[in-house]
């Protein structure tokens, strides 16, 4: 019970936890590089060419080691998430003031890749930043209505452990039989194809996107009755978990496909 309170206590005063860990993000990037053109995918080996791990995957976690960095904390660390209020209506000026959120960071960012008049240097930095945003808007609690910093400050235990939900859906629950992000993609995408995705047409896709992040906090029963969780807890909502990373992948590749390799008008 003391090494429990006392994990509970360093939790709670730590930093915010990072969306979907290395795992998540880097299954997302797997997902979408399978599903681009071939002109995207030459451009993205372009722009990436001088990363020390030269692909999507191998960029994935970028965002969260940048946030981590003196020099990056507090520019970026706002770009993770956007905080909605109850009805998960989006108001710009009430829920992403000054451009920090999720939401404009993917707009941005997006704009930055697509745009080949600026330097390539800017270029592969919007790349992945978009690589690792996608994947955080589709993380349920980081576009949270609710008043607990996305699940951080809602303390639970697993296995005698102290955590918190933040935690548990960016690690516990991707994490529980785990294997590489490669092989678990290969597991994705043998699942039966994806139902239609009505955000393929919108023109805010990426508010779209965290609408249904919010919904789901607000109605998916993601919150557990107890503050103690189980195996069972894990198992019940990796469905859904590993639907938002699908969807991620897919929407992720339609995005760099349109901004690197558009198709005639």
């Amino acid at each position: 019970m003391r090494k429990l309170l006392l994990s509970l206590l360093l939790l709670s005063c730590g930093p915010q936890a990072m969306a979907w860990g290395p795992q998540g993000h880097q299954t997302v990037a797997e997902l979408a590089d399978r599903q681009l053109r071939p002109a995207a995918r030459a451009e993205v080996a372009r722009l990436l060419a001088g990363e020390p791990s030269p692909s999507l995957a191998g960029v994935a976690d970028w965002a969260d080691e940048v946030r981590a960095g003196d020099s990056g904390a507090k520019r970026t660390s706002q770009w993770h998430f956007v905080k909605f209020e109850a009805d998960c209506g989006y108001v710009p000026a009430r829920d992403c003031p000054g451009g920090d959120c999720v939401i404009a960071a993917i707009n941005r960012n997006f704009l930055a890749l697509a745009d080949r008049a600026r330097p390539d240097g800017e270029r592969r930095d919007a790349l992945k930043f978009l690589v690792h945003f996608v994947g955080d808007v589709h993380q349920p609690l980081h576009a949270s209505p609710m008043e607990d910093k996305g699940g951080n400050e809602f303390q639970i235990s697993y296995e005698g452990e102290g955590s918190n939900l933040h935690q548990a859906w960016d690690r516990l629950i991707l994490q529980h039989g785990a294997r590489s992000p490669r092989d678990y993609a290969d597991a994705l995408d043998r699942r039966p194809p994806l139902a239609a995705d009505p955000t393929r047409q919108s023109d805010r896709p990426a508010v779209d996107w965290a609408v249904e992040s919010c919904r789901l906090v607000a109605d998916a029963g993601i919150y557990p009755a107890s503050h103690v969780i189980t195996n069972d807890y894990l198992n019940a909502h990796r469905p859904l978990a590993e639907q938002r990373l699908r969807q991620a992948g897919s929407r992720l590749a339609d995005m760099l496909n349109f901004a690197l390799a558009p198709t005639p008008r």
